[in-house]
């Protein structure tokens, strides 16, 4: 039976043979938990048309045709048994008939996803700015004016065979999970300027898809994608890939001819701009208009918003971020602007993810500097609409404009304890990232007050407290960078021409060297002392510029004192809560700066100007 979606009327040109442009998803597996799995076949001439397969491993339901003809929806039920291999989907109309190649894939392994952990350290990665491992994609010949490393909007030639050159750098420094910005199909070309953009601009950052289901060429391809996390998982790296389900490119197929009649929110000729009020989708004061803003909004007026209460957006949508997991074989998702969605979408998402990859976590982009609307979107409880979403993890942006305040700016660091105090309001803040700044942030480095030492501070800050912390590519080597675009330089090193190369030790200047030191005595500190990863929080002591807090577990602690001052500083406060083996009268610095002394029950300790100290010890 075939049931026709509303659309602008278009005359059909019913005698011309069907043509099959597009099969989405082009695979699946059996004996997956989503069966039957909803197929979308784009093409021109499908009025009437029937599908039909061969193969006695798929059944096929009613298709659903949109008015113009160029989109058929239909279900394909594929039996738990069903034989690997390429299957054959005749199309035919009454003006003939045309194929479409799907691929039935072997059942996954049960295998539960390793996802993330406050035992981990995230390493945020823009491919195309990170490291170039095959030549052709850093060759501005061969793509037409959209490679060009002098243009901060190009592509740049970073690809993910760079990254597979660079994992034992990445080992060296001790991260454990490497989250890749998107690597969907861009446009193949430049967008025109824009009154924010000034000139012509590509999609290098990967957030304007134009295909989902395909590696956007400059990067490499899918086996490239598959050749990465295994060589990631065999040296004990994570692999977080990331997940655009608010918006597409203005260039995306979709935008001149949408599937259905309610794709999207708004036309390139009319819709409504972002207004960014993420607060409005919890604000029970809000208008109908005011929530529209932020659920309907096009990002920056520029890229097409989706529609997910369209049953058919949400369904292909929630298929392809499984299908990016069980293609790839990636460990955990992050979910780009969650707060633009509406929460029912999210709900069945997260469900649907969950169902098919036990184990795996998921990081969602939530922006807001408070902690009571950010903990809605944490799982554990219902939240203001009756909803537990589903979502593991939060960005925790209210602590990252708090370290930066007392690291950067100079304001008090009662500030930040202060800030932690709300953590009751999470459901689980130890599940919280944590980082000093991320690929939409001016480097921390770009601040006008930032020195090497205050990002050594606030660095030791985030790989010493509660939450799991992620290192934005080059912050531990001090990248310098101000404002979008200038945030993603390259990496120095990662194309064979660069004039040194920061991946090594050789290749790196002493200011380099002693931040990435730093960093990587902290991550190895970290991982080796339990506390510093799943400790409980207590805050000991804090000043305008000292602050004091401990790690605790049932055997251990790690005691961690900061100092943002100019010149040296003393810190005192009782020692009860660390429960000190009896007769402990010193405490060394596992930074090898300073000694802390216990007299008649306190500690007392003089910290050097602009530096941290961290103690360790295990309980009898």
């Amino acid at each position: 039976m075939e049931k026709t979606i509303a659309a602008p009327k278009r005359k059909a040109v019913v005698s011309a043979p069907p043509e099959i442009l597009k099969l989405d998803p082009p695979g699946w597996w059996a004996g997956h938990t989503i069966n039957p799995v909803r197929l979308m076949i784009r093409g021109k001439n499908l009025h009437g048309a029937r599908v039909a397969c061969a193969s006695p491993g798929v059944r096929l339901g009613p298709v659903k045709i949109s008015a113009s003809g160029t989109t058929l929806f239909v279900d394909a039920k594929i039996a738990p048994k069903a034989a690997s291999g390429e299957v054959v989907l005749r199309i035919t109309t009454a003006g003939g008939a045309a194929d479409a190649a799907f691929e039935v894939l072997r059942p996954q392994s049960k295998k539960a996803r390793a996802g993330f952990s406050s035992d981990d350290v995230i390493y945020l990665i823009m491919p195309d700015r990170f490291a170039n491992g095959d030549p052709a994609h850093a060759d501005p010949a061969k793509w037409r004016g959209t490679v060009d490393r002098a243009k901060s909007r190009s592509f740049h030639g970073g690809d993910l065979k760079g990254i597979i050159d660079r994992l034992p750098y990445l080992k060296e420094l001790g991260a454990t999970a490497i989250w890749l910005t998107p690597l969907y199909a861009n446009l193949d070309g430049l967008h025109p300027t824009t009154s924010w953009s000034k000139v012509p601009f590509t999609d290098y950052h990967g957030y304007g898809p134009v295909d989902y289901y395909g590696v956007d060429p400059h990067f490499g391809g899918l086996d490239d994608l598959r050749a990465l996390v295994d060589k990631a998982h065999a040296l004990g790296l994570k692999i977080i890939l990331d997940q655009v389900s608010n918006h597409t490119s203005p260039a995306h197929p979709w935008v001149q001819d949408w599937p259905t009649a309610t794709w999207y929110h708004g036309t390139l000729e009319k819709h409504t701009p972002n207004t960014f009020h993420t607060w409005a989708v919890a604000d029970p004061y809000a208008s109908d208009e005011l929530r529209g803003g932020i659920l309907d909004g096009w990002f920056g007026d520029f890229l097409p918003d989706l529609n997910q209460d369209d049953p058919e957006m949400a369904r292909y949508m929630i298929q392809n971020v499984l299908w990016w997991v069980a293609m790839s074989g990636a460990d955990a998702m992050r979910h780009d602007v969650v707060g633009l969605v509406p929460r029912a979408f999210w709900k069945k998402c997260f469900a649907a993810l969950k169902r098919a990859h036990p184990g795996i976590r998921a990081v969602g982009e939530v922006n807001g500097d408070s902690p009571a609307f950010l903990s809605q979107y944490q799982t554990g409880r219902p939240a203001f609409d009756g909803l537990d979403i589903g979502l593991d993890s939060v960005f925790d942006f209210p602590l990252r404009k708090a370290l930066r305040d007392a690291f950067l700016d100079g304001k008090s660091m009662e500030n930040i304890p202060a800030l932690l105090s709300q953590d009751r309001l999470y459901p689980d803040p130890m599940r919280l990232v944590t980082c000093v700044g991320l690929h939409d942030d001016s480097r921390f480095m770009g601040h006008p007050a930032a020195t090497p030492e205050a990002l050594k501070l606030a660095l030791c800050f985030i790989l010493t407290t509660r939450g799991i912390p992620l290192i934005y590519y080059g912050d531990e080597i001090a990248l310098r960078g101000g404002e979008d675009p200038d945030n993603r330089r390259d990496f120095p090193g990662g194309w064979r021409d660069d004039p040194r190369d920061a991946f090594t030790r050789a290749g790196r200047t002493p200011e380099e060297q002693d931040v990435f030191d730093h960093v990587a005595r902290l991550v190895s500190l970290r991982a080796d002392f339990e506390p510093l990863r799943r400790g409980r929080l207590v805050n000991l002591a804090v000043g305008e510029r000292t602050y004091a807090y401990a790690r605790v577990t049932r055997s251990s602690c790690a005691l961690v004192i900061l100092n943002t001052a100019a010149e040296p500083r003393a810190v005192e406060f009782s020692a009860d809560a660390l429960r000190l083996p009896p007769r402990t009268a010193l405490l060394e610095d596992r930074l090898g700066r300073t000694e802390a002394r216990v007299e008649n029950g306190r500690i007392k300790a003089v910290l050097p100007a602009r530096t941290a100290a961290i103690y360790t010890l295990s309980k009898p």
